[in-house]
């Protein structure tokens, strides 16, 4: 009999708070929708053929949406080019220029990124909100704490949440009275701190979708943890619908953590096998590291929601046992094998992988 997958592991784990329902192309954006991963273009834009690449690597990683940056005429042109070749709607990333958002409007975006600290102009916002509305596209009003600081005068560090709130919410406010709330918000620092209570503010204040990020997050390996931590505490709050891990290095690393912050609060239905693996400690008498290694390398050919947990010792092993669906408990010279919380055989050390392996392999 085919093994059954347990679907509490996908239920999510907090409620989410209400928000409205944006449309950006196919994409719906929303409380009532699964929460949208997204990732950035990291080539120069007129390069078209290496961004038509980059945005399919990342619609064949999960992003729903990606972004691109849209500095100057030539970008328009090619941004216009590269809409026609990818499936995955794109949103145009504008700053400072109301021609270039039109451009990118009618070229095809589904989305506009506007920063207000960038845009002050009242004509050229009417400009852009009536080409928006003229195409039916969204646009997300995106605050970033950098850009609305005066530095001759700079705002006090426990002041800035307050800066950033004001200034979207005269913009939301602009918009309002324009007829347009086909918005979603962002607010977003460096800072984790600062980003956990700004839209904790947000949340509060408006009902639109928001986008979650923390800015310049830094290289993968140092943003994994910082983005955890700001992104993973409004999650569990039921804050955000559409979630962007900003790391200097390639796009598609930004979509696996995405991923990996968001499936443990059961917010994204993975067919990714999950590995729980004992930290070891003067219990062990194998090289269960090494084990796990290899354990890992198999699993990276699988395709399927399954729990495997590799334990060191009867101390946690039998428990963690009983929540995987495969699991290995083991001791000096050999190793007890577990299906579904129950043992099922013990093996010698040195076919226990093996073993193992056909176990996961018969699921």
């Amino acid at each position: 009999m085919p093994l059954r997958i347990k679907q509490d592991r996908i239920a999510p784990m907090t409620k989410r708070r209400n928000t409205s329902t944006v449309t950006a192309g196919t994409v719906k954006i929303g409380s009532k929708c699964p929460i949208v991963i997204q990732s950035m273009v990291k080539l120069a834009t007129t390069d078209i053929a290496g961004c038509v690449k980059q945005i399919n690597a990342l619609a064949e990683a999960g992003a729903k949406l990606v972004r691109i940056a849209i500095p100057a005429r030539p970008d328009s042109i090619a941004f216009a080019k590269i809409v026609q070749k990818v499936k995955v709607p794109l949103i145009a990333d504008i700053h400072f220029s109301a021609e270039r958002a039109i451009e990118a409007i009618e070229a095809g975006a589904a989305k506009i990124r506007l920063n207000p600290g960038n845009i002050k102009s009242k004509d050229d916002i009417n400009r852009i909100i009536d080409c928006a509305k003229a195409h039916k596209i969204a646009i997300r009003i995106g605050i970033n704490e950098a850009s609305i600081r005066n530095l001759l005068h700079d705002t006090p560090y426990k002041q800035r949440t307050g800066l950033m709130i004001k200034e979207i919410a005269g913009y939301i406010r602009f918009f309002e009275k324009r007829g347009f709330n086909n918005i979603v918000l962002s607010v977003k620092s460096s800072d984790a701190a600062r980003t956990i209570e700004s839209n904790c503010a947000i949340a509060e204040k408006f009902d639109y979708p928001i986008h979650l990020g923390l800015t310049h997050a830094g290289l993968a390996e140092d943003a994994i943890v910082p983005a955890s931590i700001a992104l993973g505490t409004l999650l569990w709050q039921g804050i955000g619908d559409t979630i962007r891990i900003s790391i200097a290095g390639a796009p598609v690393q930004e979509v696996e953590i995405a991923k990996k912050i968001l499936a443990p609060l059961g917010l994204y239905k993975s067919n990714e096998p999950q590995l729980i693996v004992c930290p070891t400690c003067g219990r062990v008498q194998w090289d269960l590291i090494k084990f796990a290694g290899q354990v890992k390398k198999f699993l990276k050919g699988i395709k399927k929601p399954i729990r495997v947990a590799v334990m060191g010792c009867v101390v946690n092993g039998p428990g963690e046992a009983a929540d995987a669906d495969i699991a290995v408990c083991a001791a000096a010279d050999k190793g007890f094998i577990y299906k579904k919380g129950k043992k099922i055989s013990t093996v010698k050390q040195a076919k226990l992988f093996n073993a193992l392996r056909k176990e996961i392999e018969d699921l």
